[in-house]
């Protein structure tokens, strides 16, 4: 095995995991010392980097018909570069079976340092919308997550964007380090986004997950989608799904956040979102109990959290063990939170760094109340939508 690793590099290996591979197995000392053999490539990993939890079902189907891809679809490449030509050649090869018709699809070879081109090429994939340069399309799609999409913030003109975007009915869809383009996004365009799948992601994995894509589909043109929750696992062990003094309350809202390190990033600036009556949607992956606390500290001395309705917790996974002392988990983490706000906190959402996630849209109308068995609903209104007859959901696994 030694041997075989030499010759692969840690994002290499990671990849040859695959996304079946539990985050988990980064903690475990056994892995840990293989990824520090000589012959490793030394450079610090991204959450990219970082293989999904995946629960696996096999599923035998008929190959997928294409259809002639009618969805006027522009990329958007953000953040860090594709590390595969391979996979992002198999993701636009999806995406036009599904009835997407990409027109940029050269942006995914681009490369400055570790990011998918300057922060000119990069901010010029919207940029250029908001000048009129480009006409927008229907969906803008993320390529992937990574680092570098805070880089472009001050070189959009987001206000023109948004307008822009709305006449159009344009989706941007995308999560991870988009979370700081959604953010913008919203907070000086006052457009709404999706939180979704990407490009590099998801649809160009060897195995895409249907229930991603399913939901992906769904969110795109669906205009009154709803999602319901029944378990906080996905956010950590020993929480009930709804935190709250009152849990049998309702509330309305506009939904907004993404992922928290992101999120968090932006406190105090003028690209974070300031929502009066907001509901607050955070995920994370990586991150140790400690490290996630202190980040929603970082949101709530700087008021984030004032005038908030709800907090909306999706996925955080592979938080880890605290060395000092293993009482000190998420669930910890969570109720202190809620203690602090004393904001009624909802777990277990069901998107973020995981498999079979449900896309839903950011920015948009909210309403989120108690079902039947100790969870939670979440219907979402006013958003733009796609014509549900012009996907062929099937296409995005072919």
């Amino acid at each position: 095995m030694v041997t075989i690793l030499s010759r692969l590099n840690r994002r290499q290996f990671l990849q040859r995991l695959g996304a079946g591979a539990s985050i988990g197995m980064l903690a475990k000392p056994s892995v840990a010392s293989t990824l520090a053999l000589d012959g490793f490539d030394s450079s610090p990993l991204t959450k990219d980097d970082l293989p999904s939890t995946v629960t696996h079902n096999t599923i035998s189907v008929a190959p997928p018909t294409c259809i002639t891809p009618t969805i006027e679809t522009r990329l958007f490449a953000s953040s860090n570069v594709g590390g595969s030509d391979e996979r992002n050649a198999l993701g636009l090869q999806r995406l036009a079976c599904a009835g997407f018709r990409v027109d940029n699809p050269s942006i995914v070879s681009r490369q400055y340092l570790r990011f998918a081109g300057t922060d000119s090429q990069r901010a010029g994939d919207l940029q250029n919308i908001a000048t009129g340069a480009i006409a927008a399309p229907k969906l803008l799609l993320g390529v992937r997550g990574g680092y570098g999409a805070m880089r472009m913030l001050p070189m959009i003109d987001w206000a023109t964007l948004g307008r822009i975007m709305t006449e159009r009915g344009t989706i941007l869809a995308g999560f991870s380090d988009v979370t700081a383009i959604q953010c913008a996004l919203l907070a000086q365009g006052a457009m709404s986004s999706l939180a979704a799948p990407m490009l590099y992601s998801e649809f160009g994995k060897i195995t895409p997950d249907q229930v991603s894509c399913r939901q992906f589909a769904q969110a795109l043109s669906d205009p009154n989608l709803s999602i319901e929750i029944n378990s906080a696992a996905l956010t950590g062990d020993n929480l009930p799904a709804i935190l709250a003094t009152n849990d049998s309350q309702a509330m309305t809202g506009t939904i907004w956040g993404g992922n928290l390190s992101v999120v968090s990033s932006l406190a105090g600036s003028a690209y974070l979102p300031r929502i009066d009556g907001g509901i607050v949607f955070l995920e994370d992956v990586g991150e140790q109990p400690y490290r996630i606390e202190r980040m929603l500290y970082d949101l709530y001395l700087a008021g984030v959290f004032k005038d908030q309705q709800a907090i909306v917790f999706g996925s955080l996974t592979g938080t880890g063990e605290d060395s000092y002392d293993k009482r000190y988990d998420v669930a910890t983490v969570v109720r202190q939170l809620h203690k602090l706000t004393g904001l009624p906190i909802y777990s277990g959402m069901t998107f973020g760094h995981i498999a079979q996630k449900h896309s839903f849209p950011l920015g948009a109308n909210c309403t989120i109340r108690p079902n039947t068995v100790g969870g939670y609903q979440l219907r979402f209104s006013d958003y733009p939508t796609i014509e549900a007859g012009a996907v062929n959901v099937e296409g995005l696994w072919a």
